[in-house]
């Protein structure tokens, strides 16, 4: 019988060398996250996005990648969510892509702030209809009765905005991820991974180190 410690393979497909590497590290996310498209994964924009609370309990769940560039990476959510409330009193917090077909992770980690109110409204409208009906009635992370509660106020919300565009919630929006570290983790034989870290330095510029597997 195969035990959970029994689980275990050898990664040996890709290697991630400084000389092929980017020096600028959202450059180089570009490359793989174009490769992890390319490579036809299933939600390859899908993170865990790990924060903690005013005590330091933490909490992870995955979300999605809407935006990235030099200022950062983006996802939206509910602004009272349980994420929402540890990152209003806590805010920072760490990324993880794991693309497993390709043996690799990017692991972030930055401080948080919230996307301006014209970014939010500008994603939020681009969501189909049936999402901003959702955003719009759901009291994220509160307890609900059962589903049927949740359905008839969804069907009322959406029975009323069908003709009419749907107002952006005051409380629903979007978070950025300013990196301040960001590493790239290639699986190797023998467990030797490639890990090249990048670290933000006071000028803004990048510095890059390897790390031992």
């Amino acid at each position: 019988m195969t035990t959970i410690a029994d689980l275990r393979r050898d990664y040996a497909s890709r290697a991630l060398t400084e000389d092929a590497a980017d020096t600028n590290p959202i450059l180089q996310f570009g490359v793989w996250f174009e490769e992890a498209l390319q490579a036809q994964l299933i939600d390859v924009n899908a993170m865990t996005l790990a924060t903690a609370s005013p005590g330091g309990e933490p909490a992870a769940r995955i979300v999605l990648l809407k935006a990235v560039d030099e200022s950062g990476f983006v996802f939206y959510t509910n602004y009272d969510s349980a994420k929402g409330r540890d990152l209003a009193a806590n805010p920072r917090a760490s990324l993880l892509f794991f693309w497993a077909e390709l043996e690799r992770q990017v692991r972030i980690t930055g401080a948080v702030t919230r996307t301006t109110s014209e970014e939010s409204e500008t994603y939020f409208h681009s969501r189909p209809f049936e999402s901003q009906v959702g955003a719009s009635i759901s009291k994220q992370s509160q307890t609900v009765a059962d589903r049927a509660q949740l359905e008839t106020r969804y069907a009322a919300f959406a029975a009323r905005h069908r003709e009419t565009i749907v107002p952006l919630p005051p409380n629903w929006g979007g978070y950025r991820v300013a990196p301040e570290r960001i590493e790239f983790w290639q699986g190797r034989t023998s467990r030797l991974h490639d890990r090249l870290l990048y670290s933000r330095q006071p000028d803004g510029s990048w510095r890059r180190a390897r790390l031992e597997p």
